[in-house]
């Protein structure tokens, strides 16, 4: 969103606000008065679709904070999650506690379990922390199966949560607990890389060693990182436990991992909005791989009577190559490029 001409900052809170001008405050409120009145106006289908939009954005929201903003690659935030989510439903479950209580204490719960992950990259970075989140992720996939609060190979069953008598037992009334907690978590998202913490973390990500030249504490704020980004993870997995009903370790496997950086990689590293169009990306890829599948399969009857998960790991390779060759800044570089062109129109310089 691109200011008029002849607007100028007044005021520091002006300059630094995040919606500055009536435009904006008119775009922001009818957008979250369309959103509130989506469940009503829309078919399940969507609803449903929506809600899980709105948790992978809180999920790679996190991933974005860790990968994008401090440059430490992780892998690991598919066991993240799954952490967040057996910690819900052991929390509310065998402990006793509200939704409400073990929304953010299984964000905290996973932040502390991520700084394990984290750990390796005090030493090492690049491909060597790659490799060592993947094996964070089968250490953990193993504990998960072996150990027998996490109800080992079957899993962990969740009761939906109630506030006041009101149970949220549907996608519809879910919705309006998982989009305001997405919005919430973007908006301290978007502040964060503001201040001086997010400063400190490009300042890794460009150089390490000049960063700590420069007198920041590599030791503190990667492990601050991982702490964020798992915390987000653990947020979006209580959702996704209290959404789906169920905390099984099928949910969280290494491919979903992979995808999840590959939403990052579309949407562009280092961009906040960036996540919202890797995430609707490849999302809605999904959705037309569900739809033209049949109608292949009926074509080539060789591809099988269910192609979908083949032919959906290809599309997204195929995009995701594509955005590594020809768009690597990936969508957001592209959406910085339109509106600098509506700010200047209908010049061309």
């Amino acid at each position: 969103m691109w200011r008029p001409c002849g607007t100028f900052d007044e005021t520091y809170q002006k300059d630094i606000a995040i919606v500055r001008t009536p435009l904006r405050w008119a775009v922001l409120v009818g957008s979250l008065t369309v959103t509130g009145l989506l469940p009503v106006l829309v078919p399940y289908y969507f609803v449903s679709f929506l809600n899980n939009l709105a948790i992978t954005v809180i999920l790679v929201m996190g991933l974005q904070i860790v990968s994008g903003y401090c440059g430490q690659i992780s892998f690991g935030q598919a066991a993240f999650m799954a952490v967040g989510a057996y910690s819900a439903a052991i929390f509310t479950q065998k402990l006793g506690m509200s939704f409400w209580l073990a929304l953010p204490l299984s964000g905290i719960f996973t932040g502390l379990f991520g700084l394990v992950g984290g750990a390796p990259s005090l030493r090492i970075k690049g491909f060597y922390l790659a490799v060592a989140t993947i094996a964070v992720h089968f250490v953990t996939m193993w504990l998960i199966l072996h150990l027998d609060v996490t109800g080992r190979s079957q899993g962990l069953t969740v009761e939906p949560p109630s506030l006041a008598g009101y149970i949220f037992d549907t996608d519809e009334r879910m919705f309006y607990i998982i989009m305001p907690v997405m919005l919430l978590m973007t908006y301290g998202a978007r502040n964060l890389v503001r201040t001086r913490v997010g400063r400190a973390f490009v300042a890794v990500r460009d150089n390490d060693l000049a960063a700590q030249v420069m007198g920041i504490n590599l030791f503190y704020y990667k492990l601050l990182a991982f702490f964020i980004s798992c915390f987000y993870a653990g947020v979006a997995g209580c959702l996704w436990a209290h959404l789906t009903l169920v905390a099984h370790f099928e949910q969280f496997t290494l491919l979903h991992a992979l995808w999840y950086i590959g939403m990052l990689i579309v949407g562009g590293m280092g961009s906040i909005p960036g996540v919202f169009f890797g995430v609707i990306l490849v999302r809605i890829l999904d959705e037309l791989v569900m739809v033209v599948s049949p109608v292949l399969a009926a074509w080539f009857p060789w591809l099988g009577s269910a192609p979908a998960a083949g032919l959906g790991v290809t599309a997204f390779g195929l995009v995701l190559a594509f955005f590594l060759i020809w768009e690597p800044r990936g969508l957001a570089h592209r959406w910085e490029i339109l509106k600098a062109s509506l700010r200047l129109y209908p010049f061309a310089h």
